[in-house]
């Protein structure tokens, strides 16, 4: 099957935003065996956009669309779509609801051009938007796939993982006769150019299960699609592969789904009746925020404190001043008493402590991206691990407080770190 991908938006050909959703769903296509022949990006002009997709037609079985879906009068992409395809445009009454909860509370009166949003293809497939406002759609017309997508990422990606690869694969990519079964394992602690070269091939050797990498802002994706005449075989055939990968990098693997390492820690947390407090000082309390975005973590998470100062760690922390000069305050030492005496104040079964230097500059003769990380487990030492993370300051600190959700979770996982 041949695909081709289309993004809508002047800012897309000005420069102001950068299309990353071609590239998403290439790498989304491509997991479920479709080629990708073309991207094209075209601005907010309803001739030009006409044009695109009247020769588009002519050469792909699917086309995807992102942007221009929403309440302006230059989000014409549907619109466009009805005058190539002939597909009717009639309003959806579950989208009219959708809509009106979504303002519900926020203002007196719905904006009537937000209604435009409410219309979607007779005979057609919606894609309702938990995310926003405007649905994503789907029409067939004459053997070829039309698939509409919101453009802000925080919707479109969402929507694609939940409902349009489902869809693709019940309705346009099966021949009824096959099974198509994906999974996913998630990895931390190595880049997707190593991982990938550790298991390059495999990945050229197997056409099914089809594996493909993905690398996230921070993490990695391996995911796997077989093709079977039941379930259980396409369990057998990507079992079967992904043993071989656990074999080569199963260490640095925290997840058999694709998911956060901070919805890992919580869900293992739960499972096992554990308690954690955390102890920040560089990252400024980004691991406690990872922690509690996470739904039920209440029952898990009983605190957080961050000592960024020399004195909020003496005060706060009871570090002694003495080590503090001895060691400083990014040390070892420092980041075993924050972390111990942190568990003690808490009363929980673990506590984690980060301190570090996360830049601009260097700080205590350490170099940017030197970070320590203590791990307290109730009845046991603790145990602090150093680092030398490397990137921005933003990216250093996202690093340290994953590679403390990654040190927990392990240790849960096995009761003893494997780094």
């Amino acid at each position: 099957m041949q695909s081709e991908i289309i993004t809508v938006g002047s800012e897309l050909l000005s420069g102001e935003t950068v299309d990353l959703h071609s590239s998403y769903l290439s790498r989304e296509l491509h997991s479920l065996g479709i080629d990708v022949c073309l991207h094209t990006s075209v601005g907010d002009d309803a001739s030009r956009l006409h044009e695109v997709l009247s020769v588009a037609h002519t050469r792909s079985e699917l086309i995807l669309l992102a942007g221009g879906l929403g309440p302006t009068m230059d989000d014409l992409t549907k619109e466009i779509v009805s005058e190539v395809t002939g597909a009717e445009l009639v309003q959806d009454p579950k989208a009219v609801h959708h809509l009106k909860q979504y303002f519900k509370g926020r203002m007196e009166a719905i904006p009537a051009n937000n209604f435009k949003q409410t219309y979607v293809f007779s005979g057609g497939f919606v894609f309702y938007n938990k995310n926003g406002t405007a649905p994503g759609l789907a029409v067939q017309v004459d053997g070829i796939t039309y698939i509409l997508l919101p453009g802000p990422p925080r919707e479109l990606v969402p929507m694609f993982e939940e409902q349009v690869r489902p869809f693709l694969i019940r309705e346009v990519i099966s021949d009824k006769k096959q099974v198509i079964l994906a999974k996913s394992l998630s990895f931390f602690g190595i880049g997707e150019s190593l991982l990938e070269e550790k298991i390059k091939d495999l990945i050229q050797q197997h056409e099914n299960p089809l594996m493909a990498t993905y690398a996230k802002e921070i993490g990695v994706v391996v995911r796997m699609t077989a093709w079977a005449k039941s379930e259980a075989e396409a369990n057998r055939l990507i079992d079967d592969l992904k043993r071989n990968v656990l074999d080569r990098i199963g260490e640095y693997c925290y997840s058999e789904k694709d998911e956060s390492l901070e919805e890992v820690v919580v869900s293992e947390l739960l499972n096992k009746g554990k308690t954690v407090s955390v102890i920040e000082s560089c990252t400024g309390g980004l691991l406690a925020h990872l922690l509690t975005s996470i739904p039920g973590s209440s029952q898990a998470f009983y605190g957080g404190l961050v000592t960024y100062t020399n004195k909020a760690k003496e005060n706060i922390a009871s570090v002694p001043a003495s080590c503090l000069r001895e060691h400083g305050a990014v040390s070892s030492a420092t980041a075993e008493i924050m972390t111990e005496n942190t568990m003690k104040l808490f009363d929980t079964d673990f506590a984690v402590g980060i301190t570090g230097v996360a830049g601009p500059a260097e700080a205590e003769e350490k170099k940017v991206g030197t970070v320590y990380i203590g791990l307290a487990e109730s009845g046991k030492p603790v145990r602090v691990y150093q680092f030398q993370l490397k990137g921005s300051r933003r990216r250093i600190q996202l690093m340290a407080a994953k590679y403390a959700c990654f040190l927990l979770q392990q240790c849960l996982k096995k009761g003893e770190t494997t780094r």
